[in-house]
């Protein structure tokens, strides 16, 4: 967290790594521009996961997937399932926006962040990580970076997995993706548990004297249908839900919640329609979400028990067309998000509707891309905001770039920041104001040779930065970042130091 002081500099510098997605200039990625490009082509910093790292990593839940990428910090407490949040760059936790699947995630509760170790790992087919602003393209959010979470796939695969290890550990899924003639069909589902640790052993209060255990139960389904050469469908949804115990400890509240429970849901239907240069695609998506907050000896229901439920309606529709040595990309965005945030009987509800308009292209002149996107939001609250970036990148040499962007963003207060029930002695403020950014970035790329390379410098500039104190957040009046980056990549190998 970004605390009262004004002024943040903050320095990254990863060294060579373990992934290998900017070595290979084939593969496409959509995150960026909301339109599929090569990754070579894309300005911004990107890093892409794919499934057969996920295995070769073994990793056990998205937080050990997101720590291996440059720029991200993850602050967990305690072991696996425990509460985690994700930070890029040295931004909030909340402004990294999260998509499953191009959709951004509901974000209930008072933090109004997304806990990613919450995700089911065996969910993921593949992750696209942009790290500096996208709120010209995305809209409220997208300030530090944006995170999707790819979970289709065409490759056919029908496998069962089993896993155990120390404090109890054991982990069990299964996928089923198979073709029939013109339509796939997905089935997938997954259980992890661990008894995990005691985080706090030292502290005074008897609840915190037992293991902080953890577990997750998944199902996926989904249909993918083509109607013929320009038309094709799909129907999808998933559920998950996650229990996991934790320490109130010193400081802490005595006889306040040691138990999480969340419950997940989300259904998504789309047409996609593609001619020549032309494609479209329209999406509904609904998700609902359940974060219980009790005390394990009175149960979710008893005193001090707390619900976050949230509701969110989303509409997408967009449109791309390749022009020249690029592409233009346009549509309209729509979310609904309804809240009921206190104790399990309470019925005050909060609702807030979002429309947004976007623009964003690019193109390649010789040895110049140039990149631009524009958008306007409109909040029911908070009225019209606009933001917008631009970007610009030279090859010199050849196999060498240099890059230049600058780009705006915004971030509105979530219903729980501003309506939510107190929780862990923070209390909501209806008056706060929304997050807004300038961002300032310039890079150096070394495309070529046995090293792959990248050295960017980046400053960020956020007014009405939401903070909070030991009572309630309230809005920080301006606060800066500075940082320095740098990653490196060898193509002929896989190498880690420090």
């Amino acid at each position: 967290m970004i605390k009262k002081a004004s002024l943040m500099t903050a320095l990254s510098v990863t060294a060579f790594s373990g992934w290998a997605q900017d070595s290979n200039s084939d593969t496409l990625v959509v995150t960026a521009n909301r339109f599929q490009q090569p990754v070579s082509t894309v300005l911004a910093p990107t890093d892409v996961v794919t499934r057969e790292d996920i295995d070769r990593w073994q990793s056990k839940d998205l937080n050990d997937v997101m720590r291996r990428l440059p720029g991200v910090d993850i602050a967990q407490y305690g072991g696996m399932g425990q509460s985690s949040s994700l930070f890029v760059r040295g931004t909030e936790a909340r402004h990294v926006l999260v998509l499953i699947d191009g959709i951004p995630m509901s974000r209930a509760g008072i933090a109004n962040t997304i806990d990613i170790g919450q995700i089911p790992v065996s969910l993921v087919q593949r992750v696209e990580f942009i790290r500096g602003p996208r709120s010209a393209v995305y809209g409220s959010g997208a300030i530090g970076g944006v995170v999707n979470i790819i979970t289709m796939t065409d490759s056919e695969r029908s496998q069962i997995n089993a896993g155990m290890g120390t404090n109890g550990y054991q982990q069990y899924d299964g996928t089923f993706n198979h073709r029939f003639g013109d339509t796939v069909v997905t089935a997938a589902g997954a259980y992890q548990t661990t008894k995990g640790f005691n985080v706090q052993p030292d502290s005074t209060y008897s609840d915190d004297s037992d293991r902080d255990g953890y577990r997750n139960k998944l199902f996926w389904g989904g249909v993918q249908h083509k109607f013929n050469n320009n038309f094709s469908g799909f129907f999808r949804g998933y559920g998950y839900s996650a229990n996991a115990d934790y320490d109130q400890g010193s400081g802490g509240y005595a006889g306040g919640g040691d138990e999480n429970q969340n419950y997940t849901q989300s259904w998504d239907t789309g047409l996609r329609y593609n001619s020549g240069i032309y494609s479209s695609q329209l999406i509904a998506n609904y998700q609902h979400s359940k974060n219980y907050n009790y005390n394990g000896q009175v149960g979710r229901y008893g005193p001090g028990s707390s619900l976050d439920d949230m509701e969110q309606r989303y509409i997408q529709w967009g449109n791309n067309v390749e022009v020249g040595h690029g592409a233009i990309s346009g549509g309209v965005d729509w979310k609904q998000e309804k809240l009921q945030s206190s104790g399990t009987t309470s019925t005050d509800i909060y609702k807030r509707d979002t429309t947004g308009l976007y623009l964003t292209g690019q193109q390649q002149i010789d040895s110049v891309t140039l990149e631009a996107s524009g958008r306007e939001d409109h909040d029911e609250q908070f009225g019209w905001h606009g933001t917008w970036q631009t970007a610009a990148g030279w090859e010199f040499v050849d196999g060498y770039r240099v890059t230049l962007s600058y780009g705006t963003g915004f971030l509105a207060p979530s219903l729980g920041q501003q309506f939510g029930a107190e929780r862990f002695g923070i209390a909501s403020n209806p008056n706060l104001k929304p997050e807004e950014s300038k961002q300032w970035e310039a890079g150096l790329e070394g495309l070529t040779g046995p090293v792959d390379w990248r050295l960017s410098a980046y400053r960020y500039e956020i007014q009405n930065l939401i903070d909070y104190d030991n009572s309630a957040y309230y809005n920080v009046k301006s606060a800066t970042i500075k940082g320095l980056e740098w990653t490196g990549n060898l193509t002929t190998g896989r190498l880690i130091t420090t």
